[in-house]
């Protein structure tokens, strides 16, 4: 059986009812707290394509820093996007969530319910 690994920042609450739901589904599982182990681009980027999304889907347009590094802006490409998420963490939709070949994108949390 695949290992789940939960992407999370840990003072998120959608991130802590993740963790509580495959805690107690009893299956193995890794929190990766990707403030202290960032990502790489190519570790952010496989992800997203295991989960069918773009960096234009996961990054957090409510944020202050989305609209002043003026992510909306049509023209960036993907890779700009992702540079941006990289360098801000908080711009990164929490938990992404993997398992396989399977990765999601787990809000609302109970979403990771399809991964277990």
């Amino acid at each position: 059986m695949d290992e789940i690994i939960i992407y999370q920042k840990p003072t998120c609450s959608t991130c802590r009812e993740a963790v509580r739901l495959v805690r107690e589904s009893g299956q193995p599982f890794k929190a990766i707290n990707y403030y202290e182990q960032p990502f790489t681009k190519n570790r952010l980027k496989a992800l997203l394509k295991k989960a069918g999304l773009t960096a234009r889907e996961v990054v957090r347009t409510k944020e202050d820093l989305y609209k002043s590094l003026k992510l909306s802006d049509a023209t960036l490409t993907e890779d700009q996007v992702l540079d941006q998420m990289l360098l801000h963490p908080d711009l990164i939709q929490r938990p992404l969530v993997e398992k396989g070949d399977k990765a999601l994108l787990a809000r609302p949390a109970e979403t990771i319910t399809k991964l277990l």
